[in-house]
């Protein structure tokens, strides 16, 4: 280079090293030797990155939302296809108002009674006003019953995230396990492990729908020509079994923000573990019903294929943050088989009709759920959960307390959410004037009478009923038989 060169260069490095604290500043950069301490940069940096947190939990769980809301599709398929042809638009209907009507419910009052005590919301931006929870002291210690901060969102709209279900039965549980009530202080209080731990809602979920289901089942009775004069069950077959199948499809998409979507949060790394668990025990939960039913009778039932992955993803909901993948596909296998067994037991042992399997999907195998967890937890999550420290065990990993706290959890569940179910369906009984429809009109079928509309008006399911010229007897109550079967 020559000596000119040389200094055209050593000049222009002189000219950017002016310039650069001329931009930065222009840019907002502090720079030497008017920067800012540096404690303060990283408090800015930290809060910056908490912000961010806080967005991406927010974002996250939406779309989990939104995929729990397509769930509903999902049942409203699985319903539909598993009873008549005759009933299928009241059935669809049905499904698709208990979306707005439940979710009024729940605005109106349920979330208040559910989250009105929880505290801070750390995940969501530590939002402090759902802060009144009524608890009774005994003992010297609080026991929560139920939150009473938010109703119809009343000053909490803009900062958190079927009427008696979704207003009362199921919130008043779940503020119990959920809402910082008694069930989830178990072990602070007892010192029964974490208290009762249910991640996204075996018990709180799914065994409250199907204790709901075997409360209402017994007192409206089966349908017409379910049972014989001996006791013996008739199967009545579903109308459509692919669009049963397609719901159960919709349902397991829906199950992958039904789980990892409750952490709140999607920066807790935990996801994965939970969205695998999830998937492992539905598809453990379908294959061993399949074989369950293959064994015993010579053929697969694509019925019990359906409930079977039901069975799984139901099963898992509660630990499946706490356990490894091969214990998840015990869990949904197990599951598999207790759905079989259950659905033989309730129809022809109880003799409770329950057309789409309900109880023993969700009932039988939400309780399976949570003992799961008293049995599996592996300690490997949850450190704190419920104000405890320390991780999560079940009794196979050192706790049995925490077995004993799930036994109590699902106790509680049956003993008063059926107690609630039962006081529901006889108010509603009262209002509406009786539950049950006239045996001409279970006979014709639920859509033209009851909703004004057949499902298939091209190739209605009429020709396989008869008109009945006077009232036939009409069972009230379980263990009430039919005289006649229906024809199938």
């Amino acid at each position: 280079m020559t000596g000119e060169g040389m200094k055209r260069s050593v000049g222009l490095g002189l000219l950017m090293a002016l310039a650069c604290p001329l931009v930065l500043a222009a840019q907002g950069i502090p720079t030497a030797p008017a920067a800012l301490p540096v404690d303060s940069l990283v408090k800015a940096a930290n809060a910056a990155a908490a912000a961010n947190t806080v967005a991406i939990n927010f974002v996250w769980t939406l779309v989990a939302g939104f995929l729990v809301m397509f769930m509903q599709a999902g049942f409203a398929m699985v319903e539909t296809g598993f009873t008549r042809a005759k009933n299928a638009a009241h059935t669809f209907a049905m499904n698709f108002m208990v979306y707005g009507i439940a979710m009024l419910a729940y605005w109106a009052i349920g979330f208040a009674l559910q989250a009105g005590g929880i505290g801070p919301m750390a995940t969501l931006g530590g939002f402090d006003k759902l802060n009144n929870e009524f608890a009774l002291t005994i003992g010297g210690k609080p026991w929560g019953l139920f939150g009473h901060t938010g109703f119809f969102l009343t000053g909490v709209a803009y900062a958190a995230p079927v009427f008696f279900i979704g207003a009362v039965i199921y919130p008043i549980y779940a503020n119990w396990t959920w809402g910082g009530g008694w069930l989830s202080q178990l072990g602070v209080n007892l010192g029964l492990g974490h208290g009762h731990v249910d991640f996204a809602g075996s018990s709180v979920v799914h065994m409250t729908g199907g204790v709901i289901a075997l409360v209402g089942a017994w007192l409206l009775g089966p349908r017409r020509g379910k049972y014989n004069a001996d006791g013996t069950a008739n199967a009545i077959p579903g109308h459509n079994l692919p669009m049963a199948l397609i719901g159960t499809f919709i349902l397991c998409f829906g199950w992958f923000g039904f789980n990892p979507g409750s952490t709140l949060a999607g920066s807790d790394l935990r996801i994965g573990v939970i969205a695998t668990n999830t998937m492992l025990a539905g598809a453990a939960g379908g294959v061993v019903a399949m074989l369950y039913m293959w064994s015993k009778f010579g053929k697969p039932d694509p019925s019990m294929m359906a409930n079977g992955t039901l069975a799984g993803l139901v099963a898992i909901t509660a630990p499946c943050a706490f356990v490894t993948a091969p214990s998840a596909v015990l869990i949904g296998g197990v599951a598999g088989v207790f759905v079989c067994v259950a659905v033989f037991f309730i129809d022809g042992k109880l003799r409770i009709d329950d057309p789409v399997g309900a109880i023993s999907v969700h009932g039988v195998n939400g309780l399976w759920g949570i003992l799961s967890l008293g049995l599996l937890a592996d300690g490997t999550y949850g450190d704190g959960w419920n104000g405890v420290p320390g991780p999560v065990r079940g009794l196979f990993y050192g706790d049995a307390s925490q077995f004993v706290a799930q036994l109590v959890g699902g106790l509680t569940n049956f003993v008063a959410v059926g107690a609630m179910a039962y006081a529901a369906y006889k108010v509603t009984d009262l209002v509406v004037g009786g539950h049950r429809v006239s045996a001409e009109v279970e006979e014709l079928g639920l859509d033209l009478p009851e909703m004004g509309a057949l499902a298939y008006p091209d190739t209605p399911e009429v020709s396989s009923a008869v008109i009945l010229s006077e009232s036939a007897a009409v069972s009230l109550g379980a263990g009430q038989l039919e005289p006649e079967p229906e024809a199938i």
